[in-house]
């Protein structure tokens, strides 16, 4: 094995720059390491002890309901966030695509933060009422239904599966603890805000066609994507309607053609599209 140091005139690892410099001074690489730690863990601290100064506060942006925190244990359950993003970054492309993008504000009560690192499905931070209630039953019953050509597995046991009211109430209390402001009258209604909220989303699935049970999994998850987004667009648009500061997107107003890449997954169906697939 050689041992020639390419960092030293005569070849030797003995001469090389640093050793002479600092592995041979013990104080002096000391100080130059404590230097190097000291400044890493200010940057790690400091934010810490000043969160209070920021983000920016959408006064608009409110905690998800128990049903929609029930979709969100789902959604992190079966690993969404590992093929989907939650955030709309402020590029041309993704605006046009996605549309506005995505505020520090919005995020104020996730936890865990669900941004994801990939983008193997299409992002989903503006989704919430982007499609019909029915849409997403079929969806996860059989994405290719909704999206021809869609890789996406199956989720069909969302539909047999039910999701308990104790869950949701433990969930919330964690929550609270936590630092998302639910209030105690907010975590004794968790039983009646459930049946109010999935109450109304099988009524609607039932103008499609579509039966099914208030306690399963799926009304969960259709209530946390129908609300994605949905807070932070009502927010930015009350600020600029008030004439705030809210950054405007980056997007032209000149029409181009979508992307090809993963528009399948992305193209939108009726109610009656989605109705016969349910029978």
């Amino acid at each position: 094995m050689s041992t020639h140091d390419s960092n030293s005139p005569s070849g030797r690892p003995e001469d090389s720059w640093h050793r002479k410099l600092l592995e041979g001074r013990a104080g002096l690489f000391a100080v130059v390491t404590t230097v190097g730690i000291s400044i890493g863990g200010i940057a790690e601290i400091v934010p810490m002890y000043t969160i209070a100064a920021g983000p920016e506060v959408l006064e608009d942006v409110k905690p998800y309901t128990p049903l929609e925190v029930a979709g969100r244990d789902i959604y992190s359950r079966e690993g969404c966030v590992q093929c989907h993003s939650q955030m709309i970054r402020p590029f041309r492309a993704e605006t046009l695509r996605y549309g506005t993008w995505s505020r520090a504000g919005e995020y104020a009560f996730d936890r865990p933060f669900l941004l994801g690192s990939r983008r193997i499905g299409p992002d989903l931070h503006r989704v919430g009422g982007k499609y019909p209630n029915a849409w997403h039953f079929e969806h996860m019953r059989d994405p290719r239904a909704t999206s021809p050509g869609s890789i996406m597995p199956p989720y069909s046991w969302l539909h047999e599966d039910s999701y308990t009211k104790a869950d949701v109430q433990a969930s919330i209390t964690a929550l609270s603890t936590l630092g998302v402001p639910y209030s105690a009258a907010d975590q004794a209604d968790v039983g009646p805000s459930i049946d109010k909220q999935a109450g109304e989303i099988v009524a609607d699935l039932a103008k499609a066609g579509i039966q099914t049970q208030p306690d399963k999994e799926i009304v969960a998850l259709i209530a946390y994507l129908q609300r994605l987004g949905t807070d932070g667009k009502a927010a930015l648009a009350a600020r600029e309607a008030g004439g705030g500061t809210a950054p405007a997107d980056t997007a032209p107003t000149t029409p181009v053609a979508p992307a090809p890449v993963e528009a399948a997954a992305a193209a939108p169906v009726t109610l009656a599209d989605a109705a016969p697939a349910a029978q």
